[in-house]
């Protein structure tokens, strides 16, 4: 069976022509592959949909020119090769416990220093508060306003409607539990990556793995998620 590295390769066109055939025929003749495949492609398109107006927007000169390096810089492509390798094989083993650790780390550092944490702690749960509270409750994919921008709607194996969403400094899934959302992971942005201009870079691949293993059929469209907004996320 085609290995996670490869798969991911794969759906990102990283791999030659040669090898991509023959992963095109594997994951064509193996259901679950396939079935994996949709799904991925399925989660791109949402993300181009509700992440495309800040992907065309024009980037600050000030941005572009803090970007650009000094000189040259010389790849060393089999490094390069390698680390994606170990990027792709960890993702859906780890995911979870990176989640785990990220919401940790988020907690100890930022709860109980701000009265207007995005997080609160009840019952030894963690559940979204203030602005991203606001925004899970009330903010369509296709609408976004403020810091917070929501991303992909969906069920999950349980049935509870669940939310991505993606903040300056983090990224993450909450999931409905009776009237409050329940964090399900929170991935910190790469250092050097926070503010807006990040989520055009696309899903965290840790948040991409959760969602995976997280989703049951298919993310809601637009219209599906006005429909559960407008009846109180059942």
């Amino acid at each position: 069976m085609v290995s996670d590295e490869t798969f991911f390769a794969w759906l990102d066109g990283e791999l030659g022509p040669g090898e991509a055939a023959g992963v095109a025929a594997e994951v064509e003749a193996d259901p679950e592959l396939a079935a994996k495949a949709e799904r991925h492609r399925a989660l791109q398109a949402r993300l181009t949909q509700a992440f495309g107006v800040v992907a065309d927007a024009r980037v600050p000169e000030q941005l572009s020119a803090a970007a650009q390096p000094a000189e040259a810089e010389v790849i060393d492509f089999a490094a390069a090769k390698g680390s994606r390798a170990t990027r792709w094989r960890a993702v859906p083993q780890w995911a979870a416990l990176a989640a785990t650790l990220a919401v940790g780390v988020f907690v100890g550092t930022m709860v109980p220093q701000r009265r207007d944490a995005p997080v609160a702690v009840e019952g030894g749960q963690l559940y979204a508060a203030s602005a991203l509270d606001r925004a899970l409750d009330a903010q369509l994919a296709s609408a976004p306003s403020g810091p917070v921008r929501i991303g992909l709607t969906f069920r999950d194996r349980s049935g509870a409607i669940c939310r991505t969403f993606t903040e300056p400094a983090q990224s993450g899934l909450a999931c409905r539990s009776g009237d409050r959302w329940q964090l399900r992971g929170l991935f910190a942005a790469p250092d050097g990556q926070g503010g807006n201009y990040r989520m055009a870079a696309g899903m965290d691949p840790g948040l991409a793995a959760l969602v995976d293993t997280t989703m049951a059929g298919e993310p809601f469209d637009g219209a599906r998620e006005k429909a559960a907004r407008d009846t109180g996320w059942r």
